[in-house]
């Protein structure tokens, strides 16, 4: 390791020394449980400790609380595509229940799903999802979400060279 990334973690360690509680405490209030709010708080961490070129940051809890926001509404965000799917499941009285690995497999393809397409706008993300979970046609598509069929079109579009794009990075 260079002098340069031992100096790096140094300080990332002297800000994890510093303000680890804090956060924990800040993130805490919001979260379920204090393991929840400890888990992000060190994910936070590492991915300053993965920044290159950080030091020295003139207001490290405002760093530190927009990273573990981040992480939190990814988090949530997991959780919101679990509950949708078991629901989905749920209300599906023909199927048979997967297996906790295919359930585990199935999550895992949906986070990574959810991944692709964060930061494009809601509509393309459900145009996406309708046609590629659901099975729906373009004009169903259109039906559902109050839009055109061009733009059914256009928002695919849009999609799949997001996906193509980050799949060729």
């Amino acid at each position: 390791m260079s002098g340069a990334d031992t100096s790096h973690s140094d300080y990332v360690g002297g800000l994890f020394r510093s303000h680890y509680d804090w956060l924990c405490s800040r993130l805490h209030r919001h979260l379920d449980s204090r393991a929840h709010a400890e888990d992000i708080a060190a994910d936070t961490f590492v991915q300053l400790l993965s920044a290159p070129g950080v030091a020295p940051i003139r207001q490290p809890r405002a760093l530190l609380t927009t990273i573990a926001q981040r992480l939190m509404y990814q988090l949530w965000r997991r959780r919101d595509l679990e509950r949708a799917y078991l629901d989905a499941l749920d209300s599906d009285e023909t199927s048979t229940a997967p297996s906790p690995e295919e359930l585990a497999q199935m999550l895992e393809a949906l986070q990574a799903i959810d991944q692709l397409l964060d930061g494009l706008p809601a509509k393309v993300k459900a145009t996406f999802l309708l046609s590629q979970l659901n099975g729906l046609t373009y004009p169903q598509i259109a039906a559902e979400l109050g839009i055109s069929q061009r733009s059914v079109s256009d928002y695919m579009t849009r999609a799949f060279n997001r996906c193509l794009r980050l799949c060729l990075e």
